[in-house]
């Protein structure tokens, strides 16, 4: 045998050896591997934390601790799943430094997260057809691009069902609201569900998002209901709309919400206590608690959310996942709406991920088409059942992604949220189709 064969057969033999212990060992991506070890799938939850606005440290808390779960249920299809978290920081470059990561990382999708900036984070993820599933909904990109899977109908039905719940109540509303582009279509949004109770307009306070000071704010909105409510109150008209001929204000601020309310009643020195009004998000159970309980200043309180309220059984699972995997995140708040949304959109991951073969090669591309040819996806009742087909989109001006424009009417009682009285749910998507565009 000459050197060179000597050399040629002697190359295949280490070849051979070294896949045989790369076959033993595991080294490498295998199929179904794609975004991570063998056997592993990537995914990624980012959320703005320790900012001076808005901060949800309950979603990728609400992610790590789902990690852990499925992870101890021997993952999902047999394959692990490895959660990656983000601080996106209320800023731009921050929401697309973590969708970069998301690429980087080789991710199959961007889970359950939150931010405000998404022509920062939409683009990357577009790109490399990375689905978004399952975002907080304050962004309108949420609700227009093609890759984007909103589990709820975010600020659009938020906003939308305020209108409704407070235009069965009140003769004039007014509305402060961050100063900023999200904010900016929260307005339209209002009216949209104040006109169709014949409601007029809401007053329209612009406050700075990260303002420490809404005294000035707390004055003009008191100056609205003081005025709407002394004509009411000369009515001579029936009793029942005399009661429906006051001022109210609703306040959606996020964090700040609670800074601003407490202006608010400071400025209230003859003590009219107009009804006011949130929606969660802005308001949560941990906020009323905190701030007194039964004697809190959000007593009697509206609110609009997309979910069955926090004591519903529905969210047991989520509750018992976070009692045994959180680790005593205090962070992973089960009554948080950005926790409960976290938790749905991963609810979304597991079935789509439960579709593929269990030796077929997952890319986020694959998820991605899964998404849009799947049947729906049942959430536990949590949501109506969820699918994104061309045939499930809404004729809503703006947001043509929401498939879920259900919302749910609670009000504080007692010091707990509870379901209103009444119809307790209702979907804006007839509202929201009627109103002007607002993105």
């Amino acid at each position: 045998m000459t050197d060179r064969r000597r050399t040629a057969a002697l190359s295949r033999t280490l070849l051979a050896t070294a896949m045989g212990a790369c076959l033993v060992a595991g080294c490498g991506v295998i199929p179904g591997g794609s975004g991570g070890s063998a056997g592993t799938l990537t995914v990624m939850t980012f959320a703005p934390e320790d900012t001076k606005a808005t901060n949800m440290p309950g979603m990728p808390g609400m992610a790590k601790a789902y990690e852990r779960w499925v992870n101890s249920k021997g993952g999902i299809n047999g394959r692990k799943l490895r959660v990656l978290t983000c601080n996106e920081k209320n800023t731009p470059s921050g929401a697309a430094d973590c969708a970069r990561k998301a690429i980087d990382e080789k991710a199959v999708a961007v889970v359950g997260s939150y931010s405000q900036h998404g022509r920062a984070f939409m683009a990357p993820l577009e790109a490399e057809g990375i689905p978004f599933i399952g975002g907080y909904g304050v962004s309108s990109e949420e609700f227009q691009s093609t890759l984007s899977y909103p589990v709820n109908g975010g600020q659009p039905v938020l906003l939308a069902g305020a209108g409704h719940q407070l235009g069965r109540a009140c003769a004039q509303v007014s509305l402060v609201r961050p100063d900023t582009l999200a904010g900016d279509s929260m307005p339209i949004l209002l009216n949209a569900g104040l006109k169709a109770n014949k409601i007029p307009d809401a007053s329209d306070i612009r406050a700075a998002e990260d303002s420490a000071d809404f005294s000035a704010q707390a004055r003009e909105a008191l100056a609205d209901t003081a005025a709407i409510t002394a004509a009411g109150s000369s009515s001579k008209d029936k009793e029942k709309e005399k009661e429906k001929a006051k001022g109210c204000v609703t306040a959606v601020l996020g964090e700040r919400t609670e800074t601003f309310f407490d202006a608010f009643r400071r400025a209230d020195s003859q003590n009219r206590k107009p009804q006011i009004s949130s929606v969660l998000g802005s308001v949560s159970q941990s906020l009323v608690d905190r701030t007194g309980g039964k004697e809190s200043p959000f007593e009697g309180a509206y609110l609009t959310s997309w979910y069955p309220v926090a004591t519903d059984p529905l969210w047991e699972p989520m509750r018992k996942v976070i009692s045994d995997f959180a680790f005593g995140d205090d962070g992973v708040d089960p009554d948080d709406s950005g926790t409960q949304t976290t938790w749905i959109a991963y609810t979304v991951l597991n079935d789509v991920l439960k579709r593929f073969k269990p030796d077929e090669d997952i890319t986020g591309r694959k998820v991605t088409r899964a998404l849009n040819q799947a049947e729906s996806v049942n959430t536990g009742g949590l949501t109506p059942d969820l699918s994104w087909r061309y045939q499930d989109m809404r004729a809503v001006a703006g947001f043509p992604r929401i498939v879920n424009g259900r919302v749910t009417f609670q009000v504080v009682q007692a010091g707990r949220l509870v379901a209103q009285e009444g119809e307790q749910t209702m979907d804006m998507t007839t509202t929201l189709e009627q109103a002007p565009r607002a993105a």
